[in-house]
């Protein structure tokens, strides 16, 4: 009985990369809304605009907002058969780091905090902090992600 062939490093590395390229391009979108509230002054309406996109993107996009959580979950999977089954297996422990971490911060925090935003609930003065928070995890998660590609397509 012959064992089965185990896939190639590189056929790995794609499955890593593009759901967690999608994951990418997502918080780039996300961070061109974030942005407005950088600052000490943010101009007028940012809170507002930031609120109705995620109000759109958490919210009113059903179901396609699943497909982040889609993506997460193919990145990881991918990730956990690339330990498994390819050699480096520090490129698949490294990956799964930088994997997890920001999605485990977009899970209890991000999420619920763009959420919150999207529900436009109270003053904007009182979302403004939020907004920013919701600026700093993506922009932290952004480098990771950013770290997770660029170090699979260099091994690749």
């Amino acid at each position: 009985m012959t064992q089965p062939e185990l896939p190639d490093s590189a056929v790995m590395e794609a499955f890593v990369v593009a759901p967690a390229g999608f994951l990418l391009a997502v918080l780039w979108f996300d961070l061109m809304f974030d942005t407005q509230v950088r600052g000490a002054h943010p101009a007028a309406g940012a809170v507002t605009s930031i609120s109705a996109y995620y109000r759109r993107v958490t919210t009113d996009a059903r179901p396609m907002n699943f497909a982040v959580s889609a993506a997460m979950v193919a990145t990881t999977a991918a990730i956990v058969v690339e330990i498994v089954t390819t050699n480096p297996v520090w490129l698949g422990w490294v990956s799964l780091a930088l994997a997890l971490a920001p999605m485990g911060l977009a899970a209890g925090r991000t999420v619920p905090n763009a959420k919150r935003l999207g529900q436009a609930s109270g003053p904007t003065e009182d979302q403004l902090p939020r907004a920013r928070s919701v600026l700093r995890d993506h922009r932290w998660c952004l480098v990771s992600i950013a770290l997770l590609v660029g170090m699979q397509l260099i091994h690749a």
